[in-house]
């Protein structure tokens, strides 16, 4: 790695710190890279860290009550990433992972922090993105200082013994570059295509996790549990970043906010199923059981929001209308499916949740769901977004239902990093 000391000094440290300031792994005599340079470059990020926009400029502040400070040693920049997921409508799965690599390139190009990739089976017509961790390791040797990782992973569809060699593959060859969103899907679809239960969907990724994390501890173990047995395991190669990748995990409903608090995850949330003013409610929740289980600090937040940025204002609302009317359409249809059935939840909260979306105007889409304006009116926007959820990142979703040309896309991006980024750093 850039700057690394030679291994044959006595003191040498075994130990690394990686982009994101985390401690990773070296093995002796590997001095240089096999890529296009080290991702000592990229942006740090420190935990509960934010921006808030005050209406004149924007100050940085360690906690949603803390006092502000200019330190740059107390406090990072606002994490901003975007979401590639979605297949634009017409594209050839060709131009769609050529379209992806565009926007890889150009993010990596204009200082973006992160790419966040999803993980979307048996629907193409939405996505092609089916194997998220080697799209993963592709874009990590194809960039040099950008970081890469999934929103999410889906544990409960994958062996957790398996994934956890494959997630420190991508973290080794992308040298500590590679973030691990998980969830476990509100989608019951690839559950049932793939003979798994989707009411065991929360029991399966507790101990998905559970294996994972001993499986990066690095020592052989032996793992009985309901659903995965595994005996005298020692898994190769480790992560780079210690103890393992950052892991944040997803959540949309009430108990699942709670559940992320227990188990001490930094957290994702979206605005498909939620508001802004809900979603305030939910985060509250997460913060206090976050105390309440006695983990230390504040807990990190990252929201995923739709974002769209024009010249002038009459642009920016009115090009994105077709694609996220469509949007929360597919969305009411996936709501729908999932009716009836006894494993998904609540049948109140879904009829609850399908008149909730189904009502939706385009209006009040652009007041509660949305960041669509031009560069000024979008950097106010996130920075009271930011202030009123305590958030540390924002994820832009640059194309939610498909609809938009790559130069529209594009436009977005420039914007998003040339004008919108620098008001939080």
């Amino acid at each position: 790695m850039r700057g690394s000391t030679s291994w044959g000094t006595p003191r040498a440290s075994r130990w690394t710190r990686s982009s994101a300031g985390r401690p990773t792994r070296r093995s002796p005599g590997s001095s240089s890279s096999i890529f296009r340079g080290s991702p000592s470059s990229s942006p740090t990020r420190t935990t509960g860290c934010r921006s808030i926009w005050n209406g004149r400029r924007i100050r940085t502040s360690s906690s949603r009550s803390g006092a502000s400070t200019s330190s740059s040693a107390a406090c990072n920049p606002m994490h901003f990433g975007v979401f590639l997921e979605e297949r634009r409508r017409g594209a050839t799965e060709a131009e769609t992972f050529e379209e992806t690599l565009v926007l890889v390139d150009a993010a990596e190009a204009w200082g973006l922090h992160e790419i966040w990739l999803g993980e979307i089976h048996f629907n193409g017509n939405r996505s092609v993105q089916s194997a998220p961790l080697a799209l993963s390791a592709f874009i990590a040797a194809r960039t040099r200082r950008i970081r890469v990782g999934t929103a999410v992973q889906v544990l409960p569809l994958s062996n957790p013994l398996q994934l956890a060699e494959q997630v420190a593959t991508v973290d080794q060859l992308s040298q500590g570059r590679f973030d691990f969103g998980i969830g476990r899907s509100g989608s019951a679809r690839a559950y049932d295509i793939l003979g798994i239960p989707y009411g065991e969907s929360q029991a399966r990724f507790l101990e998905a996790l559970e294996v994972l994390r001993e499986a990066w501890k690095g020592k052989t173990f032996t793992y009985e549990g309901k659903f995965y047995q595994f005996k005298n395991a020692t898994v190769s190669p480790m992560p780079r970043q210690l103890p393992h990748p950052p892991m944040r995990m997803a959540s949309n409903s009430e108990e699942t906010f709670l559940h992320v608090a227990r188990l001490g995850l930094p957290i994702f949330v979206g605005l498909r199923d939620h508001d802004i003013p809900s979603l305030e409610i939910h985060l509250g929740s997460y913060r206090k059981a976050w105390k309440e289980a006695g983990h230390a600090g504040n807990p990190d937040a990252f929201l995923r929001i739709p974002v769209y940025l024009a010249a002038t204002e009459t642009e920016a609302l009115e090009e994105p209308k077709e694609n996220m009317t469509y949007f929360f359409q597919r969305h009411l249809e996936l709501v729908q499916s999932g009716m009836g059935r006894r494993d998904t939840g609540s049948a109140t909260r879904r009829q609850s949740l399908a008149d909730k979306v189904g009502g939706l105007t385009y209006d009040e889409i652009l007041k509660t769901r949305v960041a669509f304006g031009t560069p000024r009116r979008v950097i106010e926007r996130l920075g009271e977004v930011a202030e009123q959820l305590g958030l540390s990142g924002i994820v832009a979703e640059l194309n939610p239902g498909g609809l938009l040309p790559l130069e529209k896309m594009r436009r977005t991006l420039h914007f998003l990093t040339h004008e919108v980024m620098p008001a939080f750093s």
